[in-house]
C-alpha cells in the first residue's frame, strides 16, 4: 500500500479491440536504409505475395541521382545481369542497377501476441497481428548473371556452324520405365528437402497493388484500426472481472487441467509402467535400457512377480550377452524404418547390430574398425551400435559395460543352453551374408590384448613353472587317482561297446584340423562364454568315459538315420547346422553334449549306409572345405535306389548336368524309359 502512495496514477486510458483487420494486418519489418534509397510513395515500383506461405516480394527503385550512389558500380552489375542487348526480359532496362528486390521470411511462428495500436483523443485501439514478416535484400539478380557467363561459355566453346546445329538436333533418346514407388520411399521424397522446395515454387504469385502513404485508399484503409462501435457489446473480451483478468493473464498449467500428467512420447513412468501387461512392460523397459542383468529387471518389475514368467518374456525382446540381456535388433530398428545417419533400411542395420552383439559373446572386447570392416556400414551407425552395449577405452577398443553376470548363468543353465543354440543359429547366418573368415569367427584371447610386453628370461620362466607345479602337485595327484579308478571300473564295458564304432580314416585326410568350433566352448567347460550343466558327462584327457560310448553312439546314429531318410544329400556344413539345431532341442545334460566333432559325425554318417560323393566342383568357388563335402544315402529301400545311384554318379563326374542327360543316363543304366514326372522326382 505504500508504494501504490508513492506511485499515484496520473491517467486512465480506454483500451478497444478493433476486428476489422482481423487475419489481414501484417508487418513489415525493412532492414535499415541506405543513404541512397529511401521508402516514399514513389520507390515501391511492385509487390506480390503468396498467401499460404506468407511470403512477400517488394521491388523498391533506389536514388541513382544521390552522391552516396556508385554509378560504375551499377553499370557494371546491370552489364552482368543483362549483357550488352536490352530487351523485355532484361532485369534492368535503364543499363543501371536502379532497383532492388526484398524477399521476406517470417520473423516469429506465433504472433498471437502482439498487436498494431493506434492511440487517438484518449484511446487506445489494438489490432491483433496475422504474421510479423522481415524484408531482406534478394540476390536472384547474381544468379541470372552466373547463368548468362555459363551460356556466353557455353556458345564459344560450342561454335555457331550450322553443321553443328545439325549435329545437335540428331540425338539418340533413352526410354526408361521407372519402378513403382513404395510407401516408405514415397514418404522420405515428402519430406525431403528438395520436393518441399518444389512445393513452394509451385504457388503461385499474387500481384498486389501499392497505394501510397497519402492516397485516399490508404486513408480509407487506416479507419479500420480502430474500433467501430464503443458499446460493451463489441468489447465484452476487455470488460472481465478481476478474477477472470488474472485468470487471462496467468491461465492455469496443462499438467493441472489433465486427470493424467502428459510426458513426453519417450518417457514413461513406473506407476504407468506396471498397469501394463508383463510382455510390455519388459519391452519397453529393454529397449529403454539396452542392457540389463536378469537380477535388475526383477528390481524394476516390482515385488511378487513370476520369475518364470519373465525370463519366458524376457526371451521374445532380448538376447543373453556374458549373462546379460541385450535388447533386440529388431525392437530397437523395426520393419519399414532406416538409419537416421545414412539411410539404410532396418533390415540392414539388425544384421550389422547382430554382428556386434555376437561379437560380444566371444569376447569381451570388440575393435570399431574390424565391425566397419565386415559390416560396411557408416562409422555413425557403428558407434550407435557399440554405444547401446559397450564403453570405449582408449587404446584398447570397446568392453562390454556390464560384468560377466555368472549367478544367473548357475541358476539357470536350461536358458544359457538355449541361447547359446540360438546363437549357433544367428552365427551361420552371419557366415553366409558376411563371408566371415576364420579371424573374425575365433575369440580373441584377452590376455594378449591387454598383457604388456615384457622380457623374461630363460631362468625366471623354469622358476614359474617349478613353483606352479609344486603348488598344483597335490591336486593333480588326486585327479589322477580319480581317473585311474574310473578307467579301470569301465574297462569291461569299453571292451565290448568300442567294437560298435568303426572309425574310417578314408572321407578326412590326415593332414586335415579336426574342427570343433561348435563345440569349443562345450569342450573346453564354457558355452558361449557359460559353464554348461553339471549333469552332462565330461570327457577324459579327451576321450569320454567308456559306460557313454555306446549311449552317444546309439543317439547320434538315430539323429543321422532320421536325418538322411529326410534329405537323401547333405553337405557336412548342412548336416552341421541340423545336429546344432537337434542340440537346442534337447533337454541340458543330455548325452550329446559331451562333444562330438566333426570326424566323429562324418564317420557315422559312413555307418549308416551312407557314401561320400566326390563331386568336382570348380576351383575357383566361393564355397568353405564343409560345403564342398556331400553326403548321400545310398540305399533307402525304395524303388529309386538304383537311379539315385545312377544320379549320384553322374554328379561325381561333373557338378553340373543338363536335365536331358540325365534322362538319357537314367534310361540308359535302368533299362526303362521314365516320364518327366518321375525324373522331376528323382532328382528332387
Amino acid at each position: 500500500m505504500a508504494n501504490e502512495e508513492d506511485d499515484p496514477i496520473i491517467q486512465e486510458i480506454d483500451v478497444f479491440l478493433a476486428r476489422s483487420l482481423l487475419e489481414k494486418l501484417y508487418l513489415f519489418q525493412y532492414p535499415i536504409r541506405p543513404a541512397s534509397m529511401t521508402y516514399d510513395d514513389v520507390t515501391h515500383l511492385s509487390a506480390k505475395i503468396k498467401p499460404k506461405q506468407q511470403k512477400v516480394e517488394l521491388e523498391m527503385a533506389i536514388d541513382t541521382l544521390n552522391p552516396n550512389y556508385c554509378r560504375s558500380k551499377g553499370e557494371q552489375i546491370a552489364l552482368n545481369v543483362d549483357g550488352t542487348c536490352t530487351d523485355e526480359t532484361s532485369t534492368y532496362s535503364s543499363k543501371l542497377m536502379d532497383k532492388q528486390t526484398f524477399c521476406s521470411s517470417q520473423a516469429a511462428s506465433n504472433v498471437s501476441r502482439y498487436a498494431a495500436a493506434v492511440y487517438k483523443k484518449g484511446e487506445l485501439h489494438l489490432t491483433p497481428l496475422h504474421g510479423i514478416l522481415q524484408l531482406r535484400p534478394s540476390f536472384t539478380y547474381l544468379d541470372k548473371a552466373d547463368a548468362k557467363h555459363r551460356e556466353r561459355e557455353a556458345a564459344n566453346e560450342g561454335g555457331d556452324s550450322s553443321q553443328d546445329e545439325a549435329e545437335d538436333d540428331v540425338k539418340q533418346i533413352t526410354v526408361r520405365f521407372s519402378r513403382p514407388e513404395t510407401e516408405q520411399a514415397r514418404q522420405r521424397r515428402v519430406q525431403s528437402y528438395e520436393f518441399l522446395q518444389k512445393r513452394q515454387a509451385e504457388e503461385h504469385w499474387v500481384h498486389l497493388h501499392y497505394y501510397g502513404l497519402k492516397d485516399s485508399r490508404s486513408e480509407h484503409e487506416r479507419q479500420y484500426l480502430f474500433s467501430q462501435g464503443h458499446g460493451l457489446a463489441e468489447n465484452t473480451e476487455l470488460i472481465k472481472s478481476p478474477s477472470e483478468y488474472l485468470m487471462m493473464l496467468m491461465p492455469p498449467s496443462v499438467e493441472e487441467e489433465n486427470d493424467k500428467p502428459m510426458a513426453p512420447s519417450n518417457v514413461l513412468s513406473m506407476a504407468q509402467l506396471r498397469t501394463l501387461p508383463l510382455a510390455d512392460q519388459i519391452k519397453i523397459l529393454m529397449k529403454n535400457v539396452k542392457v540389463m542383468p536378469f537380477a535388475n529387471l526383477m528390481s524394476l518389475l516390482g515385488s511378487g512377480t513370476d520369475s518364470t514368467a519373465v525370463l519366458r518374456c524376457v526371451q521374445q525382446v532380448a538376447l543373453l550377452v556374458q549373462g546379460n540381456w541385450v535388447v533386440k535388433s529388431d525392437v530397437l530398428y523395426p520393419k519399414d524404418t532406416s538409419s537416421p545417419h545414412s539411410g539404410v533400411p532396418a533390415e540392414v542395420l539388425c544384421r550389422g547390430r547382430d554382428f556386434v552383439m555376437w561379437k560380444f559373446t566371444q569376447d569381451r572386447w570388440v575393435v570399431r574398425k574390424e565391425v566397419a570392416a565386415v559390416t560396411k556400414l557408416c562409422p555413425e551407425d557403428v558407434k550407435d551400435f557399440l554405444e547401446h552395449m559397450s564403453v570405449a577405452r582408449i587404446n584398447k577398443g570397446w568392453e562390454f559395460m556390464l560384468p560377466y553376470d555368472e549367478d544367473f548363468v548357475k541358476k539357470h543353465p536350461d536358458i544359457v543352453q538355449r541361447q547359446h543354440m540360438l546363437w549357433m543359429g544367428i552365427q551361420a547366418k552371419l557366415e553366409k551374408v558376411y563371408n566371415l573368415l576364420k579371424e573374425h569367427l575365433a575369440p580373441k584371447k584377452q590376455e594378449a590384448q591387454s598383457a604388456r610386453p615384457l622380457l623374461v628370461s630363460g631362468e625366471q620362466r623354469v622358476n614359474v613353472a617349478k613353483a606352479k607345479a609344486k603348488q598344483n602337485y597335490g591336486q593333480l595327484e588326486k585327479e589322477l587317482q580319480r581317473q585311474k579308478a574310473e578307467m579301470k571300473s569301465n574297462d569291461t564295458s569299453a571292451k565290448t561297446d568300442v567294437p560298435n564304432i568303426r572309425i574310417k580314416e578314408e572321407p578326412v585326410g590326415a593332414e586335415e584340423p579336426m574342427d570343433t568350433s561348435a563345440f569349443e566352448g562345450l569342450n573346453n567347460g564354457l558355452v558361449n562364454g557359460l559353464h554348461p550343466a553339471e549333469g552332462s558327462p565330461e570327457p577324459v584327457n579327451g576321450h569320454l568315459p567308456g559306460g557313454c560310448i555306446d549311449r552317444v553312439a546309439q543317439e547320434l546314429k538315430a539323429f543321422v538315420s532320421s536325418t538322411f531318410k529326410k534329405q537323401f544329400v547333405l553337405t557336412l556344413s548342412e548336416l552341421k547346422r541340423l545336429f546344432n539345431l537337434h542340440l537346442a532341442s534337447l533337454p541340458p545334460g543330455h548325452t550329446l553334449f559331451s562333444g562330438i566333432s566333426d570326424k566323429m559325425l562324418q564317420d557315422m554318417v559312413l555307418d549308416t549306409g551312407c557314401k561320400q560323393i566326390l563331386v568336382p566342383f570348380p576351383p575357383q568357388t566361393a564355397a568353405s572345405p564343409d560345403e564342398l563335402k556331400v553326403y548321400a544315402l545310398w540305399e533307402a529301400g525304395d524303388t529309386y535306389d538304383q537311379h539315385r545311384q545312377v544320379l549320384l554318379e553322374i554328379f561325381s563326374r561333373n557338378y553340373r548336368v543338363r536335365r536331358n542327360v540325365i534322362q538319357s543316363q537314367l534310361s540308359q543304366e535302368c533299362g526303362e524309359d521314365l516320364n518327366k514326372q518321375e525324373v522331376d522326382r528323382v532328382l528332387k
